[in-house]
């Protein structure tokens, strides 16, 4: 090296007990932040005070479908049964109950079959 720089010592654990930091024994509790969790929905409408209006409800219900829906009407499809392939898209336990307010329209929760 004839640029005058000069190299770092190479790493050792003598190095690394000289530099860590001392530590005075306090122990800091971190922030918990609690999770919330929404009302446990069924796949038929639920009578319950909306969180969102705060009026006694029953809840409307759309139904959806999901993935399961989906691999069910190709199971259908695959083994031979291709005339029945709607009926998951027609069979409310095969897709998820999205629940709404009837007032305010509002998402209330979801119940996933």
């Amino acid at each position: 090296m004839s640029d005058g720089k000069t190299l770092p010592p190479p790493y050792t654990d003598e190095n690394q007990a000289e530099n860590a930091p001392q530590t005075s024994g306090v122990v800091y509790q971190a922030n918990v932040i609690p999770v919330v969790i929404g009302p446990q929905m069924g796949p038929k409408e639920s009578p319950m005070s909306c969180p969102s209006c705060n009026q006694q409800i029953v809840t409307r219900i759309e139904y959806k479908s999901t993935t399961k829906t989906h691999l069910f009407a190709a199971l259908l499809c695959c083994i031979g049964c291709w005339p029945c392939v709607c009926i998951p898209y027609c069979v409310h336990s095969c897709q998820n109950a999205d629940h709404y307010c009837p007032n305010c329209s509002a998402y209330i929760g979801s119940y996933k079959s």
